[in-house]
């Protein structure tokens, strides 16, 4: 069957959103290593078009390679625990300009039989690539400011301050997952089951600046994007520091959340009471987003670069959810105390078996809604997004919840 023009649209904005961020990059940085934890940026450069080529390609088509060490070189990510980094040299890798050509050539070819690929791995490659258009953004993040580009950037919104409270969910169930009948999703998305959720009661919004400082005050460890001058708190932004936002919500890693959690006297939600908190509604049923069925669109929320960075907690409140939640999808992913773990019915993709499966342990958690810089595409609600405990680089913050 020809692919569909929606699936062809969809690769061409996913491909020039990855290109535009690409270009943010200087040449000369393409051979750093922002995250220690991660590949240097040329491996990123490389891989998106090797994993298209991979499946589609190679491995769904059954397509002779024109550069199999290019094919494995650029292949698979990595995954070490926080401090353990690699030891390659820049040495080690391809020219930029090869990596070009390389690219450019795979391009082709996909085009070339984009009609004979099946739609489930194209939206496989289109979501991968979309995936990567996050990961490139934290790697961005964390660039030294004289190797990237900075693009116009839009001030913080105007909100008013938040006044912190939470919000009584009743007892009810909440649907996870979704069945094949649904269309694409990950392996990890299956099957759909429900699950009855005791009544509790969650923060109306992300913990912000304001309320972590004085976490930090009583002897925390400061967060991996904060800065000090002085007495003064900055944040590092994507593009440079700003004086600390105190209405912004924190983002940190797991663990971290875990500790003010307990500081409080609270707890961080499951991913069943987020579910239930975002897609549920006072009638008993569910909807698609928190705010109802309408498509995503940039006055419920801060995703799909809309900004950059954070905002804050009270900037888009035709985002909030039935029950008044805000947030729950966009200005950061929510950290939850539930273990990245298969659902029943769980089965692999026979050509990336890997995705999730290598990751179900008890140090990877479950994190729920979008950042700042997560594409339209994965904003369904059973979409599910993963780090390590102590990951330190990812954009989450968290909320928290008490029994009802």
């Amino acid at each position: 069957m020809p692919a569909s023009v929606e699936l062809r649209t969809a690769l061409t904005a996913a491909r020039a959103c990855t290109d535009a961020i690409f270009s943010l990059i200087k040449p000369n940085a393409l051979y750093e290593r922002p995250i220690p934890e991660r590949h240097r940026l040329i491996f990123y450069l490389g891989h998106l078009e090797a994993f298209d080529w991979n499946q589609i390609c190679r491995w769904t088509l059954g397509l002779a390679s024109f550069h199999p060490e290019f094919d494995q070189l650029f292949e698979a990510g990595i995954d070490p625990p926080v401090g353990e980094a690699s030891s390659d040299r820049p040495q080690d890798w391809p020219a930029v300009k090869d990596v070009y050509q390389y690219n450019g050539q795979v391009r082709r070819e996909i085009d070339r039989v984009l009609d004979q690929a099946p739609p489930e791995v194209l939206h496989m490659a289109i979501e991968h690539r979309w995936m990567h258009a996050e990961t490139t953004a934290y790697l961005l993040h964390r660039l030294p400011n004289t190797m990237k580009i900075a693009p116009a950037l839009r001030p913080l919104p105007a909100a008013p301050p938040p006044i912190h409270h939470m919000i009584e969910i009743p007892e009810g169930p909440a649907t996870l997952g979704r069945t094949r009948e649904e269309g694409f999703g990950w392996d990890n998305e299956f099957e759909r089951h429900v699950v009855q959720v005791p009544a509790f009661a969650i923060s109306k919004y992300k913990v912000t600046n304001e309320q972590y400082l004085k976490f930090v005050e009583d002897g925390a460890n400061p967060p991996p994007f904060w800065r000090r001058r002085g007495r003064q708190w900055f944040l590092l932004t994507t593009f440079g520091e700003i004086p600390l936002p105190p209405h912004c919500p924190v983002y940190v890693s797991q663990r971290e959340a875990q500790a003010y959690a307990n500081w409080a006297g609270l707890a961080l939600p499951t991913e069943a009471q987020l579910h239930r908190a975002a897609y549920a509604t006072r009638h008993g049923d569910e909807r698609a987003y928190p705010w109802g069925n309408d498509p995503p669109d940039e006055s419920r929320g801060n995703f799909h670069f809309a900004y950059w960075d954070p905002i804050p907690v009270t900037a888009t409140p035709a985002g909030d959810s039935d029950f008044g939640v805000a947030q729950l999808v966009g200005n950061g992913w929510e950290w939850t105390a539930t273990p990245f773990h298969p659902f029943e019915g769980f089965e692999p993709y026979p050509t990336y078996p890997g995705y999730s499966a290598r990751f179900f342990d008890q140090d990877h958690f479950v994190m729920k809604g979008a950042s700042p810089t997560t594409p339209r595409d994965l904003l369904r609600r059973s979409f599910r997004n993963w780090f390590r405990q102590d990951y330190p680089y990812v954009h989450a913050g968290f909320r928290c919840v008490h029994p009802g």
